[in-house]
C-alpha cells in the first residue's frame, strides 16, 4: 500500500506541475478509451467554471482486475479537485502511508465504480455551484489493478439556459482571435501597398515576409472559429485541422524569416553560408516536431499515457530552437564589425551595424515577453482572466511584426542607409571608438 501511496503522491505533484507550466485547451465534448491502465491518478481535464456548471460523465464497458486480490469497486472513482485543494492533499499522502485519494475531505468526489454496479456503466451529471477552476481525475487506490473502460465528459457552464464549453477564463477567446485577424489583414494589406509603391525596392525576403503575415491572420481566425464551434457545441466542426495547418505554416515561415534576416539574406548578401544553411535545416525539422507535439497535446489531452512526454519534447524543442535562431543574428553582428573595420563606406556599415543590433534586441525581446512574462500571467492571473495572457501574447507578437516589418520596409530611401556627409564623419569617428574600446 506504501507503493501505491507513493505513486500517488508523484502524480499528485506532476498534475500540480503540469498545471502550472502549460495551460490546457478548450474543453470540448470528449470520447476517451482507457485500456489495461494501471495509473494511480490519471488527470482528464481542467476547466474554469462559474456558479452555473456542470460536469457530465458517461462511463461504459468497465471492467478492472487485480493480480492480488478480488478489487474493491469503491476504491475506483472520478473526482474534481481545485489547485488550492491538491496541495493540501498532497500534504495528507504525505502523512498518511495508507492514503487513497477518494477518501480526501478536499475533494469533490464525483462518483466511484460502486455506483456502477450492476450494469457496469453509468451516465449522470452533476452541478458545480461553487465557482473555481477545477482539475477531473480518475483515481485507482486498488494495488497492482488495470482498469478498461470508455469514458465520454461534457464539461460546461450555463448562461441564462445556454452551454458555454469554454472555461469561464477563455469564453472572449473567439472575438479575441477575430479582432487580432483583422488588424493582420489590414497589415498585410499595408504591406502589400508599400512594397508595390516601392517594388523596384522589393526583395525576396520581402515575398516571405508577406507570407507570415497572411499565415498568422489565417491562423488566428481558424482559432477564432475554432474557439466560437467550442463555445457553441463542443466540437471544433473540423476547425482545428485548418488551426493546426495554418499553425505549422506560420511558425515555420516566422522563424525562417528571423534566421534569413539575421544572415542579411537579401540585404547584405544573396546567398546563404554554409553554417547558416545548418540552421534553417535544423530549425525547419525541430518545428515539425512541435507542431506534432502541439497537436497531440491539443487533441488528446492529459489523460494519455505519453502526455508529459510530449509536454518535454515541445517545450525542449521551443527552447532549442529560440536559441538557434539567435545565432545568424549574431554572426551578423559580428561580420558587420569586421568589415566596418576595414570597408571605407564607414557609415553604411555602422547602420547595418546599428540595424542588427536593434533587431537582436527586438528578436531577444519578443522572445522573452512571449516565454517568460506570458507564462507569468498565466501562472498569477486567476482563472476568470486566462485570456489575458492570450491577449498579452497576441498584443506582444503583433508589436514584434509591426517593428520589424518596418525596420526592413521595402523602401527607397531606408532611414538606415541615408546618410549625409556628417553623418559619414560621425560613423567613422564611432567605428574608430569601437575598435579602441574592444
Amino acid at each position: 500500500m506504501e507503493d501505491n501511496n507513493s505513486r500517488c503522491s508523484l502524480i499528485l505533484f506532476m498534475s500540480l506541475l503540469l498545471l502550472l507550466l502549460l495551460p490546457f485547451a478548450s474543453a470540448e465534448i470528449k470520447n476517451l478509451k482507457i485500456t489495461a491502465d494501471s495509473r494511480a491518478m490519471i488527470l482528464f481535464e481542467k476547466f474554469g467554471f462559474t456558479h452555473t456548471g456542470n460536469v457530465l460523465i458517461s462511463v461504459t464497458e468497465v471492467t478492472y482486475s487485480s493480480s492480488v486480490s478480488q478489487p474493491d469497486p469503491s476504491r475506483f472513482g472520478f473526482f474534481l479537485l481545485s489547485d488550492e485543494a491538491l496541495i493540501r492533499v498532497l500534504l495528507e499522502a504525505e502523512e498518511n502511508p495508507n492514503f487513497c485519494v477518494l477518501d480526501s475531505h478536499y475533494i469533490k468526489l464525483l462518483f466511484t465504480f460502486k455506483d456502477l454496479l450492476p450494469q457496469q456503466s453509468f451516465n449522470h451529471s452533476y452541478p458545480v455551484t461553487a465557482p473555481n477552476e477545477y482539475s477531473l481525475y480518475f483515481a485507482n487506490c486498488a494495488p497492482e489493478s488495470q482498469v478498461t473502460m470508455s469514458v465520454r465528459t461534457e464539461i460546461y457552464n450555463t448562461d441564462n439556459g445556454v452551454k458555454d464549453y469554454l472555461p469561464a477564463g477563455q469564453t472572449q477567446l473567439p472575438m479575441l482571435y477575430f479582432l487580432f485577424s483583422l488588424a493582420y489583414f489590414v497589415f498585410l494589406g499595408l504591406w502589400i501597398h508599400v512594397s508595390y509603391t516601392n517594388k523596384h525596392s522589393v526583395h525576396r525576403i520581402h515575398l516571405l515576409m508577406a507570407g507570415l503575415l497572411l499565415s498568422k491572420a489565417l491562423n488566428l481566425i481558424c482559432a477564432a472559429e475554432d474557439k466560437h464551434y467550442v463555445k457553441v457545441t463542443g466540437t471544433p466542426h473540423g476547425w482545428d485541422v485548418l488551426f493546426y495547418i495554418f499553425q505549422f505554416l506560420r511558425v515555420v515561415l516566422l522563424f525562417t524569416v528571423i534566421v534569413l534576416i539575421g544572415t542579411g539574406w537579401s540585404f547584405l548578401k544573396p546567398f546563404l553560408q554554409e553554417k547558416e544553411k545548418k540552421v534553417l535545416m535544423i530549425v525547419i525539422p525541430l518545428q515539425v516536431l512541435a507542431n506534432l507535439a502541439s497537436v497531440v497535446i491539443g487533441e488528446t489531452g492529459p489523460f494519455i499515457k505519453d502526455w508529459v512526454t510530449w509536454n518535454q519534447v515541445f517545450l525542449l524543442v521551443d527552447i532549442v530552437c529560440c536559441f538557434a535562431i539567435i545565432f545568424p543574428i549574431v554572426w551578423s553582428i559580428r561580420s558587420l564589425r569586421e568589415t566596418s573595420k576595414t570597408d571605407g563606406k564607414a557609415a553604411r556599415n555602422l547602420a547595418k551595424l546599428t540595424l542588427f543590433r536593434q533587431f537582436y534586441i527586438v528578436v531577444i525581446g519578443y522572445l522573452y515577453f512571449t516565454r517568460i512574462v506570458v507564462f507569468a500571467l498565466r501562472t498569477i492571473s486567476a482563472y476568470k482572466y486566462q485570456w489575458v495572457s492570450n491577449a498579452a501574447e497576441e498584443t506582444a507578437s503583433l508589436a514584434f511584426y509591426l517593428v520589424i516589418f518596418y525596420m526592413f520596409q521595402p523602401v527607397e530611401k531606408n532611414e538606415y542607409f541615408v546618410l549625409d556627409e556628417e553623418e559619414e564623419e560621425a560613423a567613422e569617428a564611432a567605428l574608430r571608438d569601437e575598435e579602441f574600446e574592444l
